[in-house]
């Protein structure tokens, strides 16, 4: 990679990283961390310095923000970009997505076991002191066998 000018930040596809901020919705922060962690490529620089990048880096950083908010991680992440170029086939990139599809559904069963507790608490809350509510008590929870502590006052 030979310096580039500053020119090359006027030539179509040439962006600041604050551009690319922006068209992405990626915060600048968020992208140096995804460079140094080598999820997203290093771009080229000015030969002042300042980073210069082109419609593939903002198309990788769209994917990585896409597949954040559907909760791969990082490592899932680098798997997925790693299929993609390297040329793996859509039956592995299925095989990681129905991994991960698992994942969900059973952390989806675990927010409503966690719902359903916090609503059978807070609907037996009558406003009364902290010893007698019956939120801390659903947080308290103590394993089965245990007496509780209110039982032996």
């Amino acid at each position: 990679m030979g310096q580039l000018t500053n020119a090359r930040l006027k030539e179509p596809g040439g962006i600041a990283i604050g551009d690319l901020s922006r068209r992405t919705g990626v915060n600048i922060e968020t992208i140096r961390y995804y460079e140094k962690i080598n999820l997203l490529p290093p771009p080229p620089r000015t030969a002042s310095g300042r980073r210069v990048y082109g419609p593939a880096e903002g198309r990788v950083l769209a994917f990585i923000r896409r597949a954040r908010e559907l909760g791969f991680t990082v490592e899932e992440i680098r798997g997925l970009l790693g299929l993609f170029n390297c040329g793996y086939t859509c039956g592995e990139v299925q095989e990681l997505t129905v991994r991960h599809l698992a994942d969900v559904r059973q952390k989806i069963g675990d927010l409503r076991r966690i719902e359903r507790i916090l609503r059978m608490a807070s609907e037996q809350c009558a406003g009364g002191t902290v010893p007698q509510c019956p939120i801390i008590d659903a947080l308290f929870g103590e394993p089965k066998g245990f007496a509780s502590s209110k039982r032996r006052r």
